[in-house]
């Protein structure tokens, strides 16, 4: 793993993201190197000749001036790398950054799939109305190891677990959904008595990823490879039309609220959580790729 310091102008940056008005990437490149990422892209920016999950660039920012201008405003960590990946225990430039914000008024919501998280939950339980999310894509130890270097998905879980019960938001991201490799369901059984919302969002491929991805579907999951040939070479979506009407069906019969591309709905501590799809939300909101493409300016 390479590792090295490079000094930015800032590290917020306006977003284009539906859901906060900034986004915050406190490293360059992600330790986790998850064979699906969608933001490794982004090596071509970096100079690095390493592959996309073999480096990590630690940002360093000249201490936030004037916080308080961020007042109701609202700030994602984690759009395009893991805030909380392994060398945050070490460089701790998130937790920097929240002691920076602390007190300012600014809301957070946070991506992540570490518990590494858990050392600042005191902290973060001072934001208000701050919001917590794990990916978990399965509960499938073996194929969580061959698709990412993060934590557990029993660590991930408690973690959550952790920060509903001391009244934090939490979200179960089930991101991205391997067509009939994920179960959906299973996850939700699993995570609905922890969890403020449950995201749903599709496997979309594209750039060099998506070869590595059907390679690997190929060699493990032979018997899929006419229906990831529809979805993904085709563009057929059938199998998303009908994991839509199976999602609505199921969470009717478990209790639980079922809308798409709705971020403003939310379940109190205690209630069921919301089930919020967002399969091709990318066609509907602006291009997750338009802003990944701006983080790169903050390290120039």
């Amino acid at each position: 793993m390479t590792i090295r310091e490079i000094e930015t102008k800032g590290v917020l940056t306006k977003s284009n993201l539906p859901v906060s008005d900034f986004s915050v990437n406190t490293y360059v490149g992600c330790a986790h190197a998850c064979k699906y990422c969608y933001a490794s892209f982004m090596k071509r920016f970096t100079d690095h000749p390493e592959p996309w999950g073999d480096f990590v660039d630690v940002k360093l920012w000249p201490d936030i001036k004037n916080p308080r201008r961020y007042a109701g405003k609202e700030a994602f960590l984690g759009s395009v790398t893991d805030c909380y990946q392994p060398c945050e225990a070490k460089y701790k430039r998130t937790r920097a950054l929240l002691e920076q914000l602390q007190g300012s008024g600014i809301r957070i919501s946070i991506a992540t799939k570490s518990d590494l998280v858990l050392r600042d939950l005191d902290l973060i339980k001072t934001f208000p109305g701050a919001r917590v999310s794990w990916s978990i894509n399965t509960l499938d130890e073996d194929f969580r190891r061959e698709m990412d270097r993060g934590v557990s998905i029993e660590r991930r879980l408690e973690a959550m677990r952790q920060f509903y019960e001391a009244g934090i938001d939490t979200t179960c991201f089930i991101s991205p959904i391997f067509p009939r490799i994920t179960d959906v369901r299973a996850i939700i059984r699993r995570a609905k008595g922890q969890c403020n919302l449950v995201w749903l969002e599709n496997l979309n491929l594209r750039g060099d990823y998506k070869g590595r991805i059907l390679t690997w579907t190929h060699e493990h999951h032979p018997e899929l490879d006419t229906l990831y040939r529809d979805i993904y070479t085709r563009r057929d979506r059938t199998y998303w039309s009908e994991l839509d009407a199976d999602m609505r069906h199921f969470c009717a019969d478990e209790g639980l609220p079922y809308v798409r591309n709705d971020d403003s709905v939310h379940s109190r501590h205690g209630e069921p959580p919301v089930v919020v799809n967002y399969f091709y939300h990318e066609e509907i909101i602006p291009s997750a790729r338009k802003e990944q493409l701006r983080q790169t300016r903050i390290c120039s």
